[in-house]
């Protein structure tokens, strides 16, 4: 599948801003799976000083000021995603389990497994925790492939929890979130990292778009799509495995990575600094995920 993606971000500032400094994680990026065919950024007022560079994750991370003082700005980022035939759902019922997945992580090795095993330590937002580990458990019984334990943690998320976008906000605990049973895709991402990593299993955060798809016979909607968040895990001998908890389905052909880290904190769309602005602000945010014709290679 390939697609053009527009992502548009608007701030409005009650007073005006004198200058911001900003990071972006916008742009796709490339790896086995997904080839990115274009991508650029455009920010209007115009910036100052922009910068492209590989984050510690491998992540495109935009750096941008603006030294104009400005009550507006935009920024909007359109890129063109293949998505390829080699990238496919993991099939179930083999494979190494889960005991001996964190005996390899505890004592790692293989250098790829190694080099995972830094996404079973803690992070900004996600800690390990024993209410985490508790409510995984029935998932990680003795002896169960780490795929089959995966699988049924995240239909359990999906089917217990309430996705509720005024339930939290990026600063709510993930205690408070397992507690009330309510979230949105980044909350239930970070839930089943943090069981992962409760059960010494290394799991990181993907951010990135998910194509979403009108009800039979009605158009789709302009800005209708949003950026989305899921998971990866990784199972020795196989790699990185993605999972959506959102709507329980391992991610084939209408999922477009962005970016992934150890959680929202490493991969977040936007953040920075800025100077002035008002005690008020307001952000929009529209994405178009838009199916392209297939690309043949000449």
């Amino acid at each position: 599948m390939n697609y053009r993606i527009v992502h548009t971000t608007r701030y409005r500032y009650a007073q005006s801003v004198a200058a911001s400094y900003n990071e972006a994680h916008l742009l796709p990026r490339s790896f086995t799976g997904q080839t990115v065919r274009g991508a650029s950024l455009a920010i209007d007022p115009p910036c100052q000083d922009y910068r492209d560079r590989q984050d510690f994750f491998g992540n495109t991370a935009s750096y941008f000021s603006i030294a104009d003082p400005h009550h507006v700005v935009t920024i909007t980022a359109v890129s063109e995603v293949q998505l390829l035939p080699t990238r496919r759902p993991l099939s179930f019922g083999d494979g190494l389990d889960w005991q001996t997945a964190a005996d390899w992580f505890a004592a790692p090795i293989d250098p790829d497994v190694l080099d995972a095993a830094q996404f079973c330590l803690d992070s900004p937002l996600v800690r390990a925790a024993d209410a985490l580990r508790d409510y995984a458990a029935p998932s990680f019984t003795p002896g169960r492939p780490l795929a089959d334990a995966a699988a049924e943690l995240m239909a359990r998320i999906h089917g217990e929890f309430v996705y509720d976008p005024a339930a939290t906000d990026i600063a709510t605990p993930l205690g408070e979130v397992l507690q009330n049973r309510r979230g949105v895709c980044q909350d239930f991402a970070h839930l089943a990292i943090g069981c992962l990593r409760s059960h010494g299993l290394a799991a990181r955060y993907v951010s990135g778009y998910l194509e979403t798809l009108p009800p039979p016979g009605q158009a789709k909607l302009q800005g209708a799509d949003a950026s989305h968040a899921w998971l990866q895990v990784y199972l020795p001998g196989a790699g990185w495995q993605d999972w959506d908890p959102t709507n329980n389905l391992q991610p084939a052909d209408r999922h477009v990575i962005t970016a992934w880290g150890r959680d929202y904190s490493d991969v977040a769309p936007l953040k920075g600094v800025i100077y002035g602005g008002g005690e008020t602000h307001s952000v929009e945010v529209e994405v178009d995920v838009t199916a392209l014709p297939e690309i043949l290679e000449a």
